[in-house]
């Protein structure tokens, strides 16, 4: 999860109006202000004056939309695709400058969408619609300059990201890097350094003063405005709209899904601070409060698998290491690509097109500042699909490979729906997708394509089962605070002076992590994590994870797999391709649930699959935590 992410609708277009689509039923006001059509113009006064819009307005106004989207979406993508391959100055001007226009007129189509309201149209005008109000992911202000302001904040924000970097040991060092030590590195001194130095990029001013802190409470000032227009009570809200329900009922079923996965998590948590107790003492790792955020191998204390090496039981590590096994049998960065295209031609899909080995960008150039954040891209809405990684030859890049191909199959599957359905069917399903694909990476799977030489038997399944837990169920409180963080930030529930504290309330309250050291008011930590000076929604990868598990055992079901679900792989089946195929058709012309149904047969995402995947690991962290006290 430290690296993966999707380019439209969810990625570098996130600030593209119409383009991060993902339709739901909103419950906007009606706006009452109607203009009279050209055919009204020679009617009787009394006429005019009643005269409302009609249903063929309404399909030439999406007709509209849907080519000037269809249009400026390939445009804005390969202005897009440029930055964020070749950062500099003039790269973020072209970028600013069509976010700009981009968010005018996104705001000033989801603005008009609102004259319809009040009309009974077919199901999927309606669809399309809603989708044209809630495609706006951060709606500027309808007066002038305000979408102007907003681009150019979010575009600085970004780049001060991507182009941070940090003073250690005399030397200046990228976050790329700093990523790999805080896996690596096992001194909480020096942890704790590179953790505290990497949270001063977000208050660091530029030559005119901006920092991502003030940056952000713009953005979030004029957001909500631009939200409030178009009748949502804030920015959160609208955001939370588009999963075809309620935003309070949304808001609700995140933490239904919650309490279905959360005794796993509170079982590992109380585990692994055990584990790290041994290695560093009660000084550093008290059993009776959270664990240092730094101390959990990645930068965010997202994923634990950093720590694979404390935390894996006695005699049940697997008899080979991914990485180690990628290099000694000669694999580059193309070869792990062509790999994962391999998994889904096995499947039954036909492989990548030629433009996307001509044009993606696989490693990262030497000669310049690219952003490395693993996404994928579909530039033209058809076949220029492509993927953006600074790929490293590990296990970490061998899985993020296979996820963001599982975006490409998505994105060129639904390729011939109206424009504003080409996206997942909710924001979870699109990252779900890939996930699912790499619980099929199972020793039997990697024997199969000659990576192993021999599948480990099922004593080892809990070192297997130990490495998938320390990045997916790890993962799972975190992916879920990003956005209540957000959503507490938009209400106004949290000010910028109490930013920092409300996001270290919820990172003890869900994780039970705390901060290496104090962290005070004039920080900002949550802008040290990409999402956020980004734009990008994070509930997407919560629900992905959840999903992740629900497609693979329905999956495993399809190819009449019998044995434990973790030892499952779907490799080379065609009959789970077939099946998969046609949800990944429907793109978000449906509501979410009718697409879960077409693969799962069930219309409610749940968490129990993941729980009877990691069964086995449960019911033994169990056994080892009997007598301790867990919780924070």
């Amino acid at each position: 999860m430290t690296k993966r992410h999707l380019a439209r609708p969810f990625g570098a277009l996130a600030a593209v109006s119409i383009l991060a689509l993902t339709a739901a039923c909103s419950r906007d006001a009606a706006d009452t202000e109607t203009t009279a059509t050209n055919s009204a113009a020679t009617a009787p006064e009394s006429v005019i004056e009643d005269a409302g819009p009609t249903e063929a307005d309404a399909a030439d106004f999406i007709a509209e939309v849907e080519k000037w989207t269809r249009e400026f979406g390939e445009y804005y993508s390969r202005v897009a695709w440029v930055q964020a391959t070749y950062i500099n100055y003039d790269t973020n001007w072209l970028v600013t400058k069509a976010d700009t226009e981009a968010t005018e007129k996104g705001v000033e189509f989801a603005n008009e969408a609102k004259r319809f309201n009040d009309l009974d149209l077919p199901t999927e005008m309606r669809r399309k619609l809603e989708a044209i109000k809630l495609g706006v992911n951060l709606p500027a202000p309808s007066r002038p300059g305000a979408a102007a302001e907003l681009a150019e904040i979010n575009t600085r924000m970004g780049a001060a990201y991507e182009t941070g970097k940090i003073e250690l040991d005399g030397k200046t060092v990228p976050r790329s890097d700093l990523e790999v030590m805080m896996g690596e590195i096992r001194d909480p001194a020096k942890l704790q350094e590179i953790w505290t130095k990497w949270r001063e990029v977000p208050v660091t001013a530029d030559a005119d003063g901006n920092t991502i802190k003030s940056d952000y409470a713009k953005m979030v000032k004029l957001a909500n405005e631009g939200a409030r227009e178009l009748g949502y009570a804030d920015a959160g809200a609208m955001w939370r709209s588009r999963y075809d329900m309620d935003p309070n009922a949304f808001a609700a079923e995140m933490d239904r899904l919650w309490g279905q996965v959360k005794p796993l998590y509170d079982e590992l948590h109380c585990y692994v601070r055990a584990e790290l107790n041994e290695q560093y003492g009660d000084d550093v790792v008290p059993l009776d409060q959270p664990i240092r955020a730094d101390l959990l191998g990645n930068m965010w204390a997202q994923t634990w698998g950093g720590l694979n090496d404390l935390a894996a039981p006695e005699g049940a590590s697997p008899a080979y290491d991914l990485t180690d096994q990628l290099v000694a049998k000669g694999y580059d960065a193309e070869k792990i690509v062509k790999t994962g295209e391999g998994f889904f031609s096995s499947l039954g899909f036909e492989p990548l097109p030629e433009t996307f080995w001509e044009r993606s960008m696989i490693t990262k150039p030497a000669d310049r500042e690219v952003a490395c954040h693993a996404s994928a891209w579909d530039l033209d809405w058809a076949d220029d699909i492509r993927i953006k990684m600074c790929t490293s030859v590990n296990a970490d890049d061998f899985r993020t490979v296979h996820h963001e191909l599982g975006h490409n199959y998505y994105q060129r599957a639904y390729q011939d729906k109206s424009v504003l359905f080409q996206t997942g069917a909710n924001g979870g399903f699109h990252e779900a997708i890939g996930d699912m694909i790499s619980l099929s990476i199972t020793p039997e799977y990697l024997k199969e394509i000659g990576l192993i030489d021999e599948v480990p038997d099922a004593s080892k399944d809990l070192g297997l089962l130990m490495n998938e837990a320390m990045e997916g169920v790890a993962f799972l409180p975190f992916g879920l605070l990003m956005d209540k963080w957000r959503w507490q930030v938009f209400s106004g529930e949290l000010t910028p002076e109490t930013y920092n504290e409300g996001w270290w309330n919820l990172r003890e309250e869900y994780q039970g992590i705390r901060p290496p050291a104090d962290r005070g008011a004039n920080y900002f930590d949550p802008g040290g994590k990409y999402h956020i000076p980004g734009n990008v929604s994070y509930e997407r990868y919560f629900l992905a994870r959840v999903l992740q598990f629900q497609f693979h055992k329905a999956a495993c079901d399809i190819a009449g797999w019998e044995g434990p679900l973790h030892r499952c792989s779907v490799y080379g089946s065609k009959a789970v391709g077939a099946r998969f195929n046609a949800m990944l058709e429907m793109g978000a012309s449906e509501p979410w649930p009718e697409a879960l149904a077409a693969f799962t047969g069930s219309r409610e995402m749940d968490g129990s699959a993941m729980v009877a995947y990691f069964q086995p690991l449960l019911d033994w962290l169990q056994e080892q935590n009997e007598g301790r006290s867990c919780g924070w």
